[in-house]
């Protein structure tokens, strides 16, 4: 990813996307289209919580793409819709409760495990966030989605939910926060660990043991997918955060105080980290350990996490709207704190 720039042509040209090496192909779900219309009219039928401006920006940002291209070998849109759910209510969730406390996001995360795990079997009588987070069971469950990789995709869903009320705290107080803490948060709040999750309902992967998904070699793959993931969203959300106080969860602000430098030279550090990471991901692809039978379908999994990763990077240059000044959505949530 990494460029060379001049001084002009950064202040001026920020939204220039950088353009990451990813050797992987580049495609995106047969079904994307029949999935964004859902979208849309998931958004006029239960997004009312939200003001009209918020929900037409919502629609020009297709958030259900993000699963589209980070799984495009999904069956058929029932796979895909649990996916695209997550994507896109997780972000909307995230602008709406931009402006809530440490304490509120713990309670709204609490509630929304509940209703994922079905210790809430009820269903909510308002459309609501929660709603769509119990049709995101329901959507699960139709698609028979394997309980022992559901559980897994809950586990790494319940991880982004605590990364963001931990990220609350540095954006309340309007602080940036230390490198090895911004790195804990920031491999939650990517919201890449469920999507890696969710690779293996392609193809035949789900085939795979736990003794593999779970071997430390792949989790290490996860976290380097969930940092990349993050940082080049850092990356391209920079032109919008440097007009906002309070958005400190971002590797150039990070580096800049970290080393007492300028955003120029923290945001090319910033591509060097994200470079080291994707050099980590194809050494430790192509010295995977020996799983025995399993090798080829492992090699085509860890392909296909890369395959993730270049997908969503694709869905950010193809949108040109929500990571612009002006173009984000306020958090719209009334905060009792």
């Amino acid at each position: 990813m990494k460029t060379t720039i001049s001084d002009e042509e950064f202040y001026a040209g920020l939204q220039r996307l950088p353009k990451p090496k990813y050797p992987f192909p580049n495609s995106i779900h047969h079904d994307f289209q029949l999935q964004r219309e859902e979208y849309y009219d998931w958004i006029d039928r239960e997004y009312i919580f939200h003001s009209k401006e918020a929900r037409e920006k919502h629609k020009q940002y297709n958030l259900t793409d993000i699963a589209a291209r980070g799984c495009p070998f999904l069956k058929n849109l029932a796979e895909l819709r649990p996916l695209a759910i997550y994507a896109a209510d997780g972000a909307m969730m995230d602008d709406y409760f931009d402006r809530c406390s440490y304490d509120e996001m713990k309670d709204i995360a609490t509630h929304i495990m509940t209703l994922l795990t079905d210790d809430d079997p009820d269903e909510p009588a308002n459309n609501d966030i929660f709603h769509r987070f119990w049709i995101l069971r329901q959507s699960a469950i139709a698609c028979e989605m394997p309980e022992r990789l559901y559980k897994k995709f809950l586990k790494s869903l319940h991880e982004v939910l605590i990364g963001y009320a931990d990220e609350r705290v540095y954006y309340r107080s309007n602080t940036i926060p230390p490198l090895p803490v911004y790195l804990l948060i920031r491999e939650a709040t990517s919201g890449a660990k469920p999507f890696c999750q969710y690779v293996a309902m392609q193809k035949d992967y789900r085939q795979l043991p736990d003794s593999i998904l779970e071997h430390l070699h792949i989790q290490r793959l996860h976290t380097i997918c969930a940092l990349m993931i993050g940082i080049h969203n850092d990356i391209i959300s920079l032109p919008k955060e440097l007009h906002r106080e309070e958005d400190t969860m971002n590797l150039v602000k990070v580096l800049q105080q970290e080393h007492k430098t300028s955003i120029k030279e923290a945001y090319m550090m910033a591509l060097e980290v994200h470079d080291n990471y994707l050099k980590e991901f194809l050494v430790l692809q192509e010295h995977l350990p020996s799983f025995g039978q399993w090798q080829e379908m492992t090699r085509n999994y860890v392909q296909d996490l890369g395959i993730m990763v270049a997908g969503v990077y694709a869905w950010h240059t193809n949108d040109t709207s929500r990571y612009v000044n002006g173009g984000y959505v306020e958090g719209e949530f009334n905060s009792k704190q």
